[in-house]
């Protein structure tokens, strides 16, 4: 909602500013809810989710990485937040009966190239990145999209009950089919 490119990390007073009607569609629904007189309403703003179940550019990204593909991503510098399904469904338990917006995410961002690294160890496949130019990749790949979820853990007491590697590891393993 926030953005596709983030030059700091977002936070919840950063502009809302979506650039596709998926973005848009969810800062109408927030909007529409907070125009309800007397709804208590937490609102949760993840970045991309994975786990088990994992569809589209996650699920091509663990494709690849399973499958040998070598990847561009070796001299990208960007910082990426994401978030495990499991810490998706503790944060938003520990929301009931809260009010607020919060950013929610598995902790500090990792670039592109951690990722795919993390990933790769959890699949049991080594990553395959090359260094090619970041400034002739698409921004959406090679760009920054990081989130500050401070708010949720200084206002709720919120911690991550999963680590990144703990989440990539289930979503490996689901991937897997074991």
């Amino acid at each position: 909602m926030h953005g596709e490119i983030s030059a700091e990390p977002f936070t919840e007073r950063s502009p809302i500013a979506p650039r596709d009607a998926y973005g848009k569609s969810k800062a109408e629904a927030e909007e529409a809810l907070r125009a309800i007189p007397g709804l208590r309403l937490a609102v949760l703003r993840p970045p991309l989710v994975y786990g088990p179940g994992v569809k589209a550019n996650f699920n091509a990204l663990m494709r690849a990485i399973a499958g040998g593909v070598p990847l561009p991503f070796a001299s990208v510098k960007n910082r990426r937040s994401l978030l495990y399904l499991g810490n998706l469904v503790d944060a938003i338990l520990r929301c009931l009966e809260r009010e607020g917006t919060f950013l929610v995410s598995d902790g500090p961002g990792r670039s592109t190239a951690q990722w795919c690294e993390a990933l790769g160890q959890a699949l049991g496949k080594p990553a395959r990145l090359f260094a090619f130019p970041a400034g002739l990749l698409p921004r959406k790949l090679a760009g920054s999209l990081e989130v500050d979820g401070s708010a949720l853990r200084s206002e709720l007491g919120w911690r991550a009950p999963f680590t990144p590697e703990e989440g990539l590891r289930e979503t490996a393993r689901w991937y897997k089919g074991f």
